[in-house]
């Protein structure tokens, strides 16, 4: 037996909730509805169901001075939640991951999850995520031994210890990634050693890490190179690890498919598919959700000062997900 789908549009808060809104078109002053409202019934016209909500219907149509419309498909039952959270960036264990442990105990699936996130890059609508790589980070403390800098007999230096092994885990291959994700990357964040002093060899060196890694490497696999690179060049050393986020993919299928069209229906471009950039909540719902997908406005200002969307481009990114969460029903009540 098939049971209605269930679809999740999880918006970041980093999305709705920017720090400044710049407007490509006039604000919408007009109160909400603007146009006639569809409310779709899941049962046969007559039934108990549809008596409700046409009374439901006609008192609406009196409270909102806009027309709401009953739509009767049987068979297109299901639920729709909106997920609001602000955790995604920190520490992320009071938002998307913690709403996702309760409803992985409560036994609830997703069928279908859009994750509002600034995916577009040149254009309003040019990109959708599809994936994500993974984030591994890494911190390594390789342990010298102080001592004044006229008397480098008596100590040992960790930065020139740890020269070479961080050359070679930069020139690294990690592995040459595929048809859907780009090879993982090693990125050093943060050099740190001694306190500013010239005439003191450091007795520690702190280099804090990243992998964004694709499904062709785990992060297992990865921890254990790091300490072979490190090994083989002798270092005294300490070595911790956080994993931020396994790898995910959605292949092309109707949640994809039905976003392309929205997408091109509303925007007027075609969508490209891509795994690129950062971690997202789509990570954490992953691990829940049959399929996940990104989209949302331009990203050209995200992790800047003054970090904003355009106003002009909400009201059609309402449109494609109403539109997309309107065909995955009429999808299901069709099969």
């Amino acid at each position: 037996m098939r049971w209605p789908p269930t679809i999740a549009a999880a918006l970041a808060a980093g999305l709705i909730a920017a720090p400044g809104l710049t407007s490509g078109a006039q604000a919408q002053t007009d109160p909400y509805p603007s146009k006639p409202v569809r409310i779709i019934v899941d049962s046969a016209p007559g039934s108990a169901t549809d008596i409700s909500a046409r009374l439901m219907a006609d008192r609406l149509t009196q409270v909102w001075g806009q027309q709401a419309i009953i739509i009767n498909q049987p068979g297109a039952g299901g639920s729709i939640a909106i997920l609001l959270t602000s955790d995604e960036e920190g520490d992320a264990v009071d938002g998307t991951a913690a709403l996702v442990s309760i409803l992985r105990a409560r036994g609830v699936t997703i069928d279908a999850c859009i994750v509002g996130e600034p995916t577009s890059t040149e254009r309003f609508g040019d990109t959708i995520k599809n994936g994500r790589r993974g984030s591994l980070n890494g911190r390594l403390r390789v342990r010298g031994q102080q001592c004044h800098i006229a008397y480098p007999e008596r100590g040992r230096n960790p930065i020139h210890d740890a020269a070479p092994a961080i050359s070679a885990l930069v020139v690294t291959e990690w592995d040459r990634g595929n048809e859907y994700f780009q090879p993982t990357s090693f990125q050093i964040s943060n050099i740190q050693a001694g306190t500013g002093a010239t005439n003191i060899i450091p007795g520690t060196l702190d280099v804090a890490f990243n992998f964004r890694f694709s499904p062709e490497s785990t992060a297992q696999v990865l921890r254990a190179r790091v300490r072979e690179v490190l090994d083989r060049h002798n270092l005294q050393y300490d070595l911790e690890w956080t994993l931020i986020g396994e790898p995910f993919l959605t292949r092309r299928g109707p949640l994809v498919d039905a976003l392309i069209a929205s997408v091109e229906s509303v925007a007027g471009v075609r969508p490209a598919l891509s795994t690129s950039g950062g971690t997202s909540d789509g990570r954490f719902l992953a691990t829940l959700a049959r399929e996940v997908v990104e989209f949302g406005p331009l990203n050209d200002s995200i992790h800047k000062i003054d970090e904003h969307v355009r106003i002009g481009d909400l009201e059609p990114l309402s449109v494609i997900y109403e539109r997309t969460v309107t065909s995955i029903f009429e999808a299901f009540a069709r099969s």
